[in-house]
């Protein structure tokens, strides 16, 4: 059974963990203060969409399409996002919490992750260029055969890149976290 497309709503408190979200099309709607934990968001498509004060974490978002979305702070802990649907593939993140979650293999170029905590997240073999963290926690996330080309870690922290395993080329970083790109070579760097 299809459902017709949602355009232009508002969803405000809603637990998705004990309501399901119909399995439709969502344009231009927003989302305040919803729990999506540990839900099934699988083959839903999301089109130009704000998530504010939501809860992703540990949701299936396997075919799920996520086109121009704004997610503002979210806790998006332990999501998948390699599992999505690619086409047309394109979100930012301010004030999120993305711990344990994945974007393995994806293209993520132009995001911007402005003020996030996204510790161990794995962005081995993404392609990530032009992409700014701004101000981001990257504590332990893994960063291999990853293209970072152009992007900017300027005001990111806690951050290791390998150099030699990963595309560097033009990305931006301050002499504050230059620290980040040698820890592979057990270089010690003093004030």
């Amino acid at each position: 059974m299809n459902l017709p497309p949602i355009d232009e709503q508002h969803f405000k408190a809603i637990d998705y963990t004990k309501k399901t979200l119909p399995k439709t099309e969502y344009t231009d709607c927003t989302f305040t203060n919803c729990n999506f934990e540990n839900s099934d968001l699988s083959n839903i498509t999301f089109l130009e969409c704000d998530f504010t004060d939501c809860n992703f974490s540990n949701a299936n978002v396997m075919n799920t399409t996520f086109s121009a979305i704004t997610f503002k702070g979210c806790k998006i802990m332990g999501v998948l996002f390699q599992n999505c649907n690619t086409f047309l593939l394109s979100f930012n993140f301010t004030n999120c919490i993305l711990n344990l979650s994945s974007f393995y293999q994806l293209k993520i170029n132009h995001t911007k992750f402005n003020s996030c905590t996204m510790q161990q997240v794995d962005f081995t073999e993404c392609e990530a260029k032009q992409v700014v963290f701004n101000d981001c926690d990257l504590k332990q996330s893994i960063f291999q055969l990853t293209n970072i080309v152009q992007s900017d870690f300027s005001t990111a922290f806690n951050f290791a890149i390998n150099p030699s395993t990963n595309q560097v080329k033009q990305a931006s970083f301050s002499k504050e976290n230059i620290s980040g790109l040698l820890y592979s070579y057990n270089i010690k760097i003093k004030d």
